[in-house]
């Protein structure tokens, strides 16, 4: 019907892309303990929400970008690299 907004999806309308943002956010921040302490099978976990459903390059997006929030100081080239990506995502 005209005129009537569209029905939301989920709790904020963007729920998808808030729980990957923030698993990807996590996952970047828990690489970052030292091995020891990294909850590996949490973590293995993590990859697997974060990957269902979307393409490979998608998700090393959203982890360089993560890294990128997560570390301002480096330069973010050099993290999308790491994560394969080229400089056309710079």
């Amino acid at each position: 019907m005209w005129g009537l907004p569209m029905p939301k999806k989920g709790i904020t309308g963007h729920d998808e892309w808030v729980l990957t943002e923030a698993r990807a956010t996590a996952l970047v921040a828990l690489e970052q303990l030292a091995p020891k302490h990294q909850p590996n099978a949490h973590m293995d976990d993590i990859r697997k929400l974060l990957s269902n459903g979307k393409e490979p390059a998608a998700v090393s997006l959203h982890l360089a970008q993560a890294k990128c929030r997560l570390f301002p100081d480096l330069d973010p080239l050099e993290i999308y690299r790491e994560y394969g990506i080229g400089e056309e995502y710079g």
